[in-house]
């Protein structure tokens, strides 16, 4: 039965992945950062990121590699999404005891990220001004602050113009919060620990994936508007899967990289006074 389920999972991948989770290229990545801009008022993004645990029995002979901050065993999905809830780039697999950036820093999708092979779109005017700006992911406060990767400023008790920065960043990036919650609340083998093999459960995750896509994009029924987070007037409405599934998946380990150039500070800061400048135009 395990041979089975394995084997109709490493068909699924096999088939759909290279049609519904490959990487985009440089028009798509185009499409993707109007989206953001369109949906989220979010100039030039591509993509939010994030990485989630999934719970396993712990591996023999594994040490503390898969025991994560959490005290469970777990391997981590680290993902990237379109403004659309769609799934855009995966990495499955990694040592639950790692932390986000760490997982980035160790993934294919981050060495093609850090390489500047993703074939992203050249820098691109901001709306209504002549600056340029790189196009950019989204991401929380455990990846590292880089001119393709912005996170929020840190700290509490912010000055008003980094609070607003922050909350625009944080639209966008609550797109891969629900992506996660979709995909817990319809597939819901990932609510529970796998008893399996980190490697066959990584074949789980990868199929839940590529089927929440596939599904995602033939189905409308599958992401009803009120599944998701809504914002009415300013105002967050919480999406009906955080009723069925308080806490789907677990964060990584919100530890934050300070290894940030001058440049990304610089254009972190040039992000956050054009947001200011330019009120939201989408509630």
């Amino acid at each position: 039965m395990k041979e089975i389920v394995g084997e109709t999972c490493d068909a699924l991948w096999e088939v759909l992945g290279p049609v519904y989770v490959s990487l985009p290229q440089n028009d798509e990545w185009k499409r993707i950062a109007i989206d953001f801009y369109t949906m989220w008022d979010l100039p030039n993004c591509v993509g939010a990121i994030d990485g989630k645990h999934i719970n396993v029995f712990c591996p023999s002979n594994s040490g503390s590699l898969f025991y994560n901050y959490k005290g469970n065993y777990s391997i981590v999905l680290l993902a990237v999404c379109d403004a659309n809830y769609t799934f855009t780039g995966i990495d499955i697999g990694a040592y639950g005891s790692q932390s986000d950036g760490g997982v980035l820093w160790n993934s294919g999708f981050g060495e093609n990220l850090y390489g500047g092979t993703l074939d992203l779109p050249e820098n691109d005017v901001l709306p209504g001004t002549n600056n340029c700006f790189p196009h950019y992911f989204v991401g929380d406060s455990a990846f590292p602050l880089k001119p393709f990767l912005m996170r929020p400023y840190p700290g509490t008790n912010l000055p008003p113009d980094r609070q607003i920065f922050n909350q625009r960043l944080s639209r966008a990036r609550r797109v891969i919060e629900n992506a996660f919650g979709i995909l817990a609340c319809r597939w819901r083998i990932l609510l529970s620990p796998l008893q399996m093999s980190p490697a066959s459960a990584e074949k789980i995750v990868k199929a839940t994936v590529v089927l929440h896509n596939y599904v995602k994009m033939h189905d409308g029924s599958y992401c009803p508007p009120e599944a998701i987070d809504q914002e009415i007037n300013g105002e967050v409405r919480r999406g009906l899967w955080r009723n069925e599934i308080p806490a789907p998946l677990q964060n990584t380990r919100r530890m934050g990289s300070n290894n940030a150039s001058y440049n990304a500070f610089k254009l972190r800061d040039e992000l956050k006074d054009y947001l200011v400048s330019h009120p939201r135009r989408t509630q």
